[in-house]
Protein backbone atom coordinates (compact mmCIF):
# COMPACT_ATOMS: atom_id res chain seq x y z
CA UNK A 1 0.00 0.00 0.00
CA UNK A 2 0.71 3.48 -0.58
CA UNK A 3 2.12 5.52 2.46
CA UNK A 4 2.00 9.82 2.11
CA UNK A 5 5.13 10.96 3.65
CA UNK A 6 6.72 14.39 1.87
CA UNK A 7 7.31 15.82 -1.95
CA UNK A 8 8.69 15.51 -4.91
CA UNK A 9 9.28 12.55 -7.76
CA UNK A 10 11.81 10.43 -7.66
CA UNK A 11 11.35 6.63 -7.19
CA UNK A 12 13.95 4.47 -5.18
CA UNK A 13 13.73 0.75 -5.92
CA UNK A 14 15.09 -2.13 -4.05
CA UNK A 15 15.09 -5.76 -5.65
CA UNK A 16 17.23 -8.35 -5.64
CA UNK A 17 20.23 -7.77 -7.76
CA UNK A 18 21.02 -10.38 -10.77
CA UNK A 19 22.38 -13.62 -9.17
CA UNK A 20 25.75 -15.02 -10.08
CA UNK A 21 27.58 -17.94 -9.39
CA UNK A 22 29.67 -17.84 -6.04
CA UNK A 23 33.20 -17.02 -6.17
CA UNK A 24 35.87 -18.54 -4.01
CA UNK A 25 36.15 -16.71 -0.64
CA UNK A 26 32.99 -14.51 -1.09
CA UNK A 27 29.66 -15.17 0.57
CA UNK A 28 27.06 -16.77 -1.21
CA UNK A 29 24.75 -14.91 -3.04
CA UNK A 30 21.09 -15.79 -2.75
CA UNK A 31 17.23 -14.93 -3.39
CA UNK A 32 15.44 -12.23 -1.34
CA UNK A 33 14.22 -14.38 1.77
CA UNK A 34 10.76 -15.16 2.75
CA UNK A 35 10.30 -12.62 6.06
CA UNK A 36 12.11 -9.99 4.58
CA UNK A 37 9.66 -7.03 4.98
CA UNK A 38 10.33 -2.90 5.35
CA UNK A 39 9.15 -2.10 8.89
CA UNK A 40 9.24 1.85 8.69
CA UNK A 41 10.13 4.31 6.28
CA UNK A 42 11.80 8.08 7.23
CA UNK A 43 13.30 11.17 5.10
CA UNK A 44 14.57 14.60 5.53
CA UNK A 45 16.60 17.28 3.35
CA UNK A 46 16.20 20.38 1.39
CA UNK A 47 15.14 17.92 -1.75
CA UNK A 48 12.21 16.64 0.04
CA UNK A 49 10.43 18.61 2.81
CA UNK A 50 7.26 17.12 4.41
CA UNK A 51 4.83 16.05 3.07
CA UNK A 52 6.15 15.42 -0.28
CA UNK A 53 6.85 11.93 -0.64
CA UNK A 54 5.64 8.18 -0.30
CA UNK A 55 6.69 4.75 -0.93
CA UNK A 56 5.04 1.08 -2.27
CA UNK A 57 7.05 -2.28 -1.45
CA UNK A 58 5.43 -4.23 -4.08
CA UNK A 59 3.96 -7.94 -3.67
CA UNK A 60 7.28 -9.73 -3.67
CA UNK A 61 8.51 -7.72 -1.19
CA UNK A 62 11.74 -7.60 -3.87
CA UNK A 63 11.03 -3.58 -4.41
CA UNK A 64 10.30 -0.32 -2.52
CA UNK A 65 9.23 2.40 -4.59
CA UNK A 66 9.95 6.14 -3.00
CA UNK A 67 8.56 8.73 -5.05
CA UNK A 68 9.24 12.79 -4.54
CA UNK A 69 8.13 16.13 -6.18
CA UNK A 70 10.34 18.75 -5.18
CA UNK A 71 13.78 17.09 -5.12
CA UNK A 72 15.34 19.34 -8.15
CA UNK A 73 18.87 21.39 -7.75
CA UNK A 74 19.61 24.60 -10.31
CA UNK A 75 21.87 26.98 -10.95
CA UNK A 76 22.71 30.39 -13.24
CA UNK A 77 22.52 33.96 -13.00
CA UNK A 78 20.19 35.56 -10.61
CA UNK A 79 19.54 31.76 -8.70
CA UNK A 80 20.10 31.53 -4.93
CA UNK A 81 23.34 29.32 -4.21
CA UNK A 82 20.83 27.31 -1.77
CA UNK A 83 19.10 25.94 -4.72
CA UNK A 84 22.43 24.77 -6.48
CA UNK A 85 22.36 21.53 -4.16
CA UNK A 86 19.86 19.75 -2.81
CA UNK A 87 19.73 16.28 -0.55
CA UNK A 88 17.36 13.65 0.72
CA UNK A 89 18.23 11.09 3.54
CA UNK A 90 16.18 7.73 3.41
CA UNK A 91 15.59 5.64 6.23
CA UNK A 92 14.45 2.13 6.17
CA UNK A 93 13.65 -0.14 9.09
CA UNK A 94 14.07 -3.50 7.92
CA UNK A 95 13.12 -6.99 9.14
CA UNK A 96 15.36 -9.39 8.20
CA UNK A 97 14.93 -13.27 8.76
CA UNK A 98 17.87 -15.00 10.73
CA UNK A 99 21.29 -16.50 8.25
CA UNK A 100 20.73 -13.41 5.86
CA UNK A 101 22.27 -10.46 4.83
CA UNK A 102 22.58 -8.28 1.92
CA UNK A 103 24.23 -4.95 0.48
CA UNK A 104 23.11 -2.63 -2.12
CA UNK A 105 24.87 -3.57 -5.18
CA UNK A 106 23.65 -0.85 -7.78
CA UNK A 107 21.72 1.67 -8.82
CA UNK A 108 20.01 2.73 -11.55
CA UNK A 109 18.68 7.00 -12.19
CA UNK A 110 16.46 7.87 -14.76
CA UNK A 111 15.36 11.83 -15.05
CA UNK A 112 15.39 14.72 -16.73
CA UNK A 113 17.72 17.36 -17.10
CA UNK A 114 19.11 20.81 -19.23
CA UNK A 115 22.97 21.90 -18.93
CA UNK A 116 24.59 25.13 -21.08
CA UNK A 117 27.98 24.18 -22.13
CA UNK A 118 30.39 23.40 -19.47
CA UNK A 119 27.15 23.00 -16.80
CA UNK A 120 27.32 20.38 -15.01
CA UNK A 121 24.99 17.67 -13.16
CA UNK A 122 25.93 15.59 -10.00
CA UNK A 123 23.81 12.78 -7.95
CA UNK A 124 25.88 11.05 -5.42
CA UNK A 125 24.58 8.12 -3.05
CA UNK A 126 25.82 6.53 -0.49
CA UNK A 127 24.43 4.00 1.96
CA UNK A 128 25.40 2.70 5.41
CA UNK A 129 23.73 0.50 8.09
CA UNK A 130 22.97 1.99 11.67
CA UNK A 131 26.01 1.45 13.91
CA UNK A 132 28.32 0.62 11.39
CA UNK A 133 30.81 2.68 10.10
CA UNK A 134 31.59 1.23 6.38
CA UNK A 135 29.88 3.39 3.44
CA UNK A 136 29.15 2.62 -0.11
CA UNK A 137 29.36 5.05 -2.64
CA UNK A 138 27.79 5.80 -5.99
CA UNK A 139 28.50 8.93 -8.29
CA UNK A 140 27.47 10.05 -11.67
CA UNK A 141 27.94 13.61 -13.51
CA UNK A 142 26.76 14.98 -16.55
CA UNK A 143 28.27 17.86 -18.38
CA UNK A 144 26.33 20.31 -20.56
CA UNK A 145 25.38 20.98 -23.24
CA UNK A 146 21.92 19.32 -23.20
CA UNK A 147 19.02 21.08 -24.54
CA UNK A 148 16.57 18.98 -22.00
CA UNK A 149 16.35 15.92 -22.10
CA UNK A 150 15.57 12.26 -20.07
CA UNK A 151 18.78 10.31 -19.19
CA UNK A 152 19.28 6.93 -17.55
CA UNK A 153 22.43 5.72 -15.92
CA UNK A 154 23.46 3.00 -13.57
CA UNK A 155 26.12 3.45 -10.95
CA UNK A 156 27.44 0.68 -8.95
CA UNK A 157 28.20 0.78 -5.30
CA UNK A 158 31.09 -0.21 -3.96
CA UNK A 159 32.04 -2.28 -0.96
CA UNK A 160 29.02 -4.22 -2.08
CA UNK A 161 30.18 -7.95 -0.29
CA UNK A 162 31.69 -6.49 3.13
CA UNK A 163 29.16 -3.59 3.31
CA UNK A 164 26.70 -5.56 4.49
CA UNK A 165 23.80 -5.76 7.19
CA UNK A 166 24.01 -6.97 10.70
CA UNK A 167 23.75 -10.89 10.62
CA UNK A 168 21.25 -12.70 12.67
CA UNK A 169 20.17 -9.52 13.71
CA UNK A 170 16.36 -9.66 12.46
CA UNK A 171 16.28 -6.39 12.76
CA UNK A 172 18.25 -3.33 11.46
CA UNK A 173 18.29 0.62 9.51
CA UNK A 174 19.51 1.03 5.86
CA UNK A 175 20.24 4.51 5.71
CA UNK A 176 20.74 5.90 1.56
CA UNK A 177 21.77 9.41 1.82
CA UNK A 178 21.26 11.32 -1.74
CA UNK A 179 22.04 14.56 -3.30
CA UNK A 180 21.65 16.13 -6.09
CA UNK A 181 24.04 19.42 -7.47
CA UNK A 182 23.96 21.67 -10.74
CA UNK A 183 27.22 23.59 -11.07
CA UNK A 184 28.10 26.34 -13.23
CA UNK A 185 32.04 26.47 -12.24
CA UNK A 186 33.44 25.86 -15.87
CA UNK A 187 30.70 28.61 -17.20
CA UNK A 188 30.03 31.13 -14.63
CA UNK A 189 27.47 32.56 -17.32
CA UNK A 190 25.54 29.16 -18.05
CA UNK A 191 22.46 27.55 -16.32
CA UNK A 192 21.72 24.29 -15.93
CA UNK A 193 18.57 22.35 -14.47
CA UNK A 194 18.31 18.33 -12.71
CA UNK A 195 15.14 17.45 -11.53
CA UNK A 196 12.88 14.96 -10.05
CA UNK A 197 10.06 16.10 -12.24
CA UNK A 198 8.98 18.25 -15.35
CA UNK A 199 6.28 18.78 -17.18
CA UNK A 200 5.61 14.69 -17.89
CA UNK A 201 9.35 13.04 -16.11
CA UNK A 202 10.46 11.55 -12.92
CA UNK A 203 13.41 11.19 -11.46
CA UNK A 204 13.70 7.38 -10.48
CA UNK A 205 16.41 5.97 -8.40
CA UNK A 206 16.35 2.27 -8.31
CA UNK A 207 18.47 0.58 -5.77
CA UNK A 208 19.07 -3.41 -6.06
CA UNK A 209 19.86 -5.31 -2.99
CA UNK A 210 22.42 -8.18 -2.88
CA UNK A 211 21.52 -10.74 -0.69
CA UNK A 212 23.84 -13.09 0.93
CA UNK A 213 23.87 -16.40 3.15
CA UNK A 214 25.49 -15.15 6.62
CA UNK A 215 28.93 -16.89 7.08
Amino acid sequence: MFKLVASAFVSLLLAASAYAAPQAGLPEITDPPAGFNVTSFGLNGSGCPPGSAYYLLNDKKSAVTVTFSKYYAEVGPGIPISQNRKNCQLTFGLSIPPGFTFGVAYSDVRGYYQLDNKVSATQRNYYYFQGQLDQSTATETHVGPVNGAYYTYRAPFDLVFTNTAPCNSQGTVLNIATSIQASNADNKGGSGYIATDSVDSSLIHTFYFQWQTCR
